[in-house]
């Protein structure tokens, strides 16, 4: 966000400070740093004053830091202050970086974002004094613009601006959100919502006599009877069609009215798109850049295998080959074969007959922005509950169902569950079984969690699922979980993977009930000696052990885990001569994970990541 930082330094203790600033700063990204002062130093660029050098410069950076004195910072920036929408952030810090005060543009400008940043790099103290931030309440003036939302005021009272609503947001004024799509910020929304907010999913919800501020994240255009702030999200994906040569401007106009009179917002578009050989149709191009996206084409077959569309034209199949440009456009570019709005026929208004006059349009919304059912397959991690994801704990409490693996999941990770939630074990369940109730909850539009252990994708069972998920047309995401592998490591106190000598992590099974195939057998992967560890073979210990042997030394450490970050977690450590026996010694066949190599707590070496000789990317070498 903020390209061009200017570091304005008071005195020669400031300037010290401000050049290692600059130098983090530069660090982490912000390129575009430069350090100021009226002082005499090497180590900043001389201005004459400070305040004429903010009277000049003021609309050239997009933040200024001033480190020293407050009151010379307010001062410098007075005379030529203009408006919060247009001035630049504006921070201040102390000169011995204990305080990083947000003094102007704390939202629009990101001054407070950046002062959070800077006290970060400097370990001082934020000081953020806007109510939002001091009550933790969302900066409604900008909420949503990293995800793209564009904002909207609206009121059906003369002299309301956003400022009002934002002074009765700040005063806890009854408040209702009205979430009509879906994405990773409206479920923090619902998660974080104050309360003095309530929460609708549909506009039929909304009891406006109960509220007198409406928040709507939504595409779609609303007549509130209050004051409200529309939230603009990137979900509408436009489907166009023409004849050769319409004129742009009015096809611009036209279209904008169409979407307006199917009441969608051109702000929520997306993405704009036809077939490629009406990429450069100046009209669609234009309409694009008013969206600010930019204008995709598809090719003919891409549209045809694009599936079954609601409006199919032979005529148009006639003349280009092909059945539907704007509505195939509309799906390929969502992702969907549903539509918010079928095809469209417009002519344009004032073209003669027999010149370039009509279009196509059709809209489909972006999948998995429609509320509707959905299903998370996540990874619980090894067994201990505070090492499932940040990702994978939210999910957990906002689940309306968690279906989890009981014989391998502790029942603890179940302990986040919502309220009213539905929790049911499936080590009992047949496939079947599971299908039906997890297909039960998603039609109803519910959350579901399907529970795993370690990492979903390892030995965990899940591609039959995503067969069925599939089959069904059903919304689903996998998230990642800590596999047993990496709590190993952590548990063992061990680097896997040890510079100069074992750069490979193998992750097998020992050929049991389920056979491997043949060029994945141990003995072949042993080849190597890479750090292996190996699931679901404890009962074939005496197998495992002879095949490894075929190529680790016998005194090669071994660790033998038990249901790691378990409460009755066990490791028995030894030599890979003696592995079999230290399975027979734990008494344990299931949960084990077998470990094998010469990292296992090895010590010595050094990486090249962090030699000093060693230049790379980030960082210039020095020395022998």
């Amino acid at each position: 966000m903020h390209e061009r930082i200017a570091i304005i330094a008071i005195t020669d203790t400031g300037i010290a400070l401000g050049h290692s600033l600059k130098s983090l700063l530069v660090a982490d990204g912000f390129a575009g740093c430069e350090l100021f002062s009226s002082r005499d130093s090497a180590l900043a660029e001389p201005v004459e004053s400070v305040p004429e050098f903010v009277r000049q410069s003021f609309g050239n950076f997009d933040a200024f830091v001033f480190i020293g004195s407050l009151g010379i910072c307010v001062r410098s920036i007075a005379p030529v202050l203009q408006g919060k929408q247009c001035d630049p952030a504006v921070i201040n810090c102390d000169e011995l970086g204990r305080f990083v005060q947000s003094v102007l543009s704390g939202h629009a400008g990101g001054a407070n974002a950046l002062a959070g940043r800077v006290a970060r790099l400097l370990g001082a103290q934020p000081v953020l004094s806007t109510s939002s931030d001091v009550q933790g309440l969302w900066p409604l003036d900008i909420l949503g613009r990293e995800e793209g939302w564009s904002v909207e005021f609206a009121s059906p009272v003369a002299g309301e601006t956003m400022t009002t609503a934002m002074s009765a947001f700040v005063n806890h004024e009854p408040t209702t959100l009205l979430l009509d799509v879906r994405d990773a910020l409206t479920d923090r929304l619902e998660r974080t919502a104050p309360p003095f907010v309530t929460i609708a999913y549909r506009y039929e919800e909304v009891d406006f006599s109960a509220c007198c501020l409406l928040l709507a994240v939504t595409p779609r255009l609303i007549d509130a009877p209050v004051q409200a702030v529309f939230y603009r999200p990137k979900v509408l994906c436009v489907g166009v069609g023409s004849e050769r040569g319409i004129d742009p401007a009015r096809f611009v106009r036209s279209i904008t009215a169409e979407l307006a009179a199917a009441g969608l917002s051109p702000h929520s578009i997306r993405s704009v798109g036809s077939v490629d050989f009406k990429l450069d149709e100046e009209a669609f191009v234009a309409f694009a850049k008013a969206c600010g996206v930019a204008l995709t084409g598809f090719a003919p077959e891409q549209l045809e295998s694009a599936g079954p569309v609601p409006n199919p034209s032979d005529v148009v199949f006639r003349k280009t080959g092909l059945h539907s440009v704007s509505e195939a456009s509309a799906a390929l570019l969502s992702g969907e074969n549903r539509w918010l709005v079928e095809k469209q026929k417009v002519p344009l208004a004032g073209v003669p007959e027999g010149e370039p006059r009509h279009y196509t349009f059709a809209v489909s919304l972006l999948r998995g922005a429609e509320r509707r059912g959905r299903i998370a397959i996540v990874g619980a991690g090894p067994g201990d509950p505070e090492l499932v994801t940040v990702r994978g704990r939210r999910y957990l409490e906002q689940a309306d169902l968690i279906l989890y693996a009981g014989s391998l999941v502790p029942e603890k990770l179940t302990h986040y569950a919502k309220s009213g939630a539905l929790v049911r074990s499936s080590a009992s369940m047949p496939l079947e079984e599971q299908f039906a109730l997890m297909e039960q909850f998603y039609r109803q539009g519910k959350f579901v969690v399907r529970l795993h252990t370690g990492d979903p994708s390892i030995y965990g069972a899940i591609q039959e699922q995503m067969t069925f998920f599939d089959a069904e047309g059903f919304e689903y995401e996998i998230v990642p979980g800590v596999s047993s592998f990496q709590a190993a490591a952590a548990v063992l106190q061990s680097q896997f993977t040890v510079p100069e000598k074992v750069q490979t992590i193998i992750l097998t099974r020992g050929s049991g009930r389920t056979p491997v195939p043949g060029k994945e057998r141990l003995s072949e992967l042993a080849r190597s000696r890479a750090t292996m560890c190996i699931y679901l073979s404890a009962e074939w210990s005496n197998e495992v052990q002879a095949e490894l042997l075929a190529h680790y030394p016998p005194e090669t450490p071994v660790a033998v885990c038990y249901r790691l970050t378990w409460d009755d977690q066990q490791v028995w450590r030894g030599r890979l001569d003696g592995l079999s026996a230290l399975v027979q010694e734990s008494g344990k066949t299931r949960t084990l994970l077998l470990v094998v190599g010469e990292a296992i707590g090895a010590r010595g070496g050094r990486s090249k990541l962090y030699d000093p000789s060693f230049t790379h990317g980030f960082r210039e070498g020095h020395g022998a």
